[in-house]
């Protein structure tokens, strides 16, 4: 800071600091305004939405767990129906929780297997040529 020696710069150094210090105090409210408006419920669940759909790897564990319970509960339903059975629930739900850990566990496996079995059921073939 300059040495101040008269009157009028001490009257100017004090309008400078005023209006310093006037945008400093906007740019603060402003601030605190955009942290009140993030902080608002549906702002964090959207934000917590972006961040999760933007993170491949979060959504193809979603996605894996979400296929697993599904194809856990819809086989139970299959094989099992809606029994009335003790026997045959605790059977079905064996086996439902059986089919989804394995479906969460190995989903690059089924993909795999998946592919193999879309190839052979789409796949044209080919008429073998006569080699005489």
């Amino acid at each position: 800071m300059e040495n101040i020696s008269s009157v009028a710069d001490i009257k100017n150094a004090i309008r400078f600091l005023e209006t310093d210090q006037e945008v400093k105090g906007q740019q603060l409210r402003v601030q605190f305004n955009n942290i009140i408006e993030s902080f608002k419920p549906v702002n964090l669940l959207r934000n917590a939405v972006q961040e999760i759909s933007s993170s491949s790897f979060l959504m193809k564990n979603i996605a894996g767990a979400v296929g697993g319970v599904a194809s856990g509960y819809l086989l139970k339903r299959i094989v099992f129906g809606a029994s009335k059975n003790i026997l045959k629930r605790l059977l079905g739900i064996a086996l439902q929780y059986g089919i989804t850990n394995f479906i969460v566990r190995h989903p690059d496996d089924i993909a795999a297997y998946g592919q193999v079995l879309r190839q052979r059921i789409f796949h044209k073939k080919r008429p073998a040529s006569d080699n005489l």
